[in-house]
């Protein structure tokens, strides 16, 4: 049973999810100590993480970067301040994805489900993928390139499969978002072209400059 921590401070929303989330066989705990997050986590132990942006005390930015210097669990941001800036902001500090508030209770259990999947039970193929010297590690999703080893988040180990999977082949966005996100719906783009230049940014100060190349109007591909 997977355990969901929900950092939520108006009450009525967080119980809502809470029980929604219950019936979906997932155990979820509602934060009660807005001052000592990291203590609420480490007790809890969750598989997945729904955090607010606005909070007392420290905001849900403080939260993700303390949360992301212990740990690779997943992060959705749920937030009804969803402007360009805060989604990009909500990525860059670590966030896998993000939910704009009022949301539905079922969309929100769709994407917790889906980011479930892909990060606990994605199943990786059999053996490695490698190109320009780099070797993709589908057995514990990371990079390793000249002896060094480079840590990936799900989405950019996602993103890395689809694409050397598909070597000298142009990828679509839509095909891209579909991989990540199992779904056409309910994604923002501005998701996917954050990861993917975190990715990029983590590439490229690993070496591998223009590992992965854009086509305008078209998608991404490794040659």
């Amino acid at each position: 049973m997977h355990k969901i921590l929900i950092v939520e401070d108006d009450m009525v929303i967080a119980k809502a999810i809470e029980k929604h989330i219950e019936t979906w066989d997932c155990q979820a705990r509602c934060a009660q100590d807005f001052k000592d997050i990291m203590g609420e986590f480490s007790a809890f132990d969750p598989d997945l993480v729904l955090l607010d942006i606005g909070l007392p005390f420290f905001n849900g930015y403080y939260w993700c970067t303390r949360i992301r210097a212990v740990s690779n669990v997943p992060i959705i941001f749920i937030s009804s301040a969803s402007d360009n800036m805060n989604i990009v902001m909500a990525m860059n500090m670590g966030g896998d994805d993000f939910i704009a508030k009022p949301f539905d209770l079922a969309v929100l259990t769709a994407k917790v489900q889906a980011l479930l999947r892909r990060t606990y039970d994605f199943g990786m193929a059999a053996g490695n993928l490698e190109h320009m010297g780099a070797v993709l590690n589908t057995g514990d999703a990371s990079l390793t390139y000249q002896g060094q080893k480079i840590d990936l988040t799900k989405n950019e180990f996602r993103i890395l499969q689809t694409l050397m999977e598909s070597k000298g082949r142009v990828v679509s966005r839509d095909d891209l978002m579909m991989r990540l996100w199992e779904t056409d719906s309910f994604v923002d783009e501005n998701t996917l072209t954050v990861n993917v230049a975190r990715l990029r940014k983590k590439l490229d100060a690993s070496g591998l400059t223009d590992f992965i190349k854009t086509k305008k109007g078209m998608g991404y591909l490794v040659e």
